[in-house]
């Protein structure tokens, strides 16, 4: 039973993943959206909306039940002492709740994007589409190493793998502008 929970955990998890960056990614072309002409930005505003309402509810939702509930389940089976022996899967939680927040947060995003009042560029919607995969890469490392995780050398990493994610999508936006301003 166990194996099928973490299974079903993996298998929660990497879907609940996946929603999160496709649903990010479309607030970036919903945000764009807003700069083509009318006609053309009423018909790609409506679609985006539609997508982003299918993949809240029917993706990234059910995937992270499951990931808490099989996860859950996993801890129960483990019991109380291992719970406390484990202090990564304390993190681990942590960044768990942070990440649900996210996944919150993002629904008020999708109800925010119908008028076009997010306070988020594209640009940004691209840094926030990058939030999870450092908290991925975390989870991922804590769950590997488990208690033998050296987190000053993990912190310094992953600060180090979001300081390059920031600096590669200002170079993409650099790279868009120059392309763009070339075409004019």
């Amino acid at each position: 039973m166990y194996l099928l929970l973490k299974a079903l955990h993996i298998f929660g998890f990497v879907a609940w993943f996946a929603g999160l960056f496709f649903l990010v990614r479309l607030f970036v072309y919903h945000t764009e959206a807003f700069d083509f002409e009318k006609m053309k930005s009423d018909i790609l505003r409506a679609q985006y909306e539609d997508i982003e309402g299918r993949v809240y509810k029917i993706i990234c939702t059910p995937a992270m039940l499951l990931t808490w509930i099989c996860g859950v389940m996993m801890i129960i089976h483990n019991g109380w002492e291992w719970f406390t022996l484990n202090h990564w899967l304390h993190f681990k939680l942590v960044l768990l709740i942070i990440l649900s927040g996210y996944h919150h947060h993002s629904k008020s995003l999708i109800t925010k994007l119908k008028t076009g009042k997010t306070g988020f560029s594209s640009f940004q919607f691209r840094l926030w589409n990058e939030l999870p995969s450092i908290f991925l890469l975390t989870i991922v490392l804590l769950a590997v190493y488990k208690n033998s995780l050296d987190f000053v050398k993990a912190a310094i990493g992953i600060i180090t793998f979001a300081v390059v994610i920031y600096f590669l999508a200002r170079l993409y936006r650099n790279i868009r502008l120059k392309q763009e301003n070339t075409k004019t």
